[in-house]
């Protein structure tokens, strides 16, 4: 280390750190960095897979309402679809109110307000979307301006459809053709029918002996109103093992059509 002073100025030399800091900066010249893993896109979730699922999760609810009240479960389930936006509007996700049912006055429950026809109109909250269709079912029966619907066969949905708007059920001109133009795509009418019975058959293998050696897995024929949320309940195995099982390309099945039941332990 080398100090002199002269004048005012002082000048201050330090020779041994200066390969140090060489060293240093070739190191950081050399470093390289390792750039991210590019993530995958997330996968886009379409209104149509929306409407498998919610049809898929409210088909029962729908068929044990049309079991009680006769209303058909297709018109319920369109009608759900419908008003609830494929269940993401708000009144859905906030209040659980599928059907868009206003408070009116015996109405006791919570209430949410939303812009309807009118600003901040009243509207029903209930704890579980199971209860707004009982709601929907109760709402069409206990009025005098339904009730000609009533006579109308159960498997006619379009002339159901027709009904609601000329009962009043919303001021839409268009909504019986949304409805029917939902039940036709999505085929709703087929839980319109009670089922008769499912079939089924064992798959067996055979050893040399020709005597059945075990069960390998039970094939089920899907029936007229069948879902895969019904069929998961009677096997006991979730929807998503039914569609990898099957290899199903769409979480849909249509009457015929044979599913292998995955084993479970």
């Amino acid at each position: 280390m080398l100090l002199s002073s002269c004048g005012a100025a002082r000048k201050v030399r330090i020779q041994g750190n200066e390969k140090a800091a060489s060293l240093s900066v070739n190191k950081q010249a050399h470093k390289t960095t390792t750039p991210p893993k590019p993530t995958a896109p997330p996968t886009k979730i379409t209104n149509k897979d929306r409407a498998f699922a919610y049809i898929e999760t409210f088909s029962p609810v729908a068929q044990q309402e049309m079991k009680i009240y006769k209303i058909p479960a297709s018109i319920t389930l369109a009608q759900g679809l419908l008003e609830s936006a494929i269940g993401q509007g708000r009144l859905a996700l906030e209040a659980n109110n599928h059907f868009g049912i206003k408070c009116h006055k015996e109405w006791n429950g919570g209430r949410i307000y939303h812009d309807d026809d009118a600003l901040g109109e009243c509207f029903r909250v209930y704890e579980d979307a199971k209860e707004s269709y009982r709601d929907h079912s109760l709402f069409l029966k206990t009025r005098s301006r339904y009730a000609f619907l009533f006579d109308l066969k159960s498997t006619n949905y379009k002339a159901w459809a027709k009904g609601l708007k000329k009962a009043g059920y919303a001021t839409d001109p268009k909504y019986p053709d949304k409805l029917i133009d939902l039940i036709e795509r999505y085929q709703l009418d087929r839980f319109d029918t009670p089922p008769k019975g499912r079939a089924q058959r064992l798959v067996l293998h055979e050893e040399e002996d020709v005597q059945p050696k075990r069960v390998v897995s039970e094939v089920h024929r899907v029936e007229k109103g069948d879902t895969l949320y019904s069929i998961s309940k009677k096997y006991k195995v979730s929807v998503d093992q039914l569609i990898q099982h099957n290899q199903l390309k769409a979480p849909t099945i249509y009457p015929g059509q044979e599913l292998s039941i995955p084993k479970t332990p």
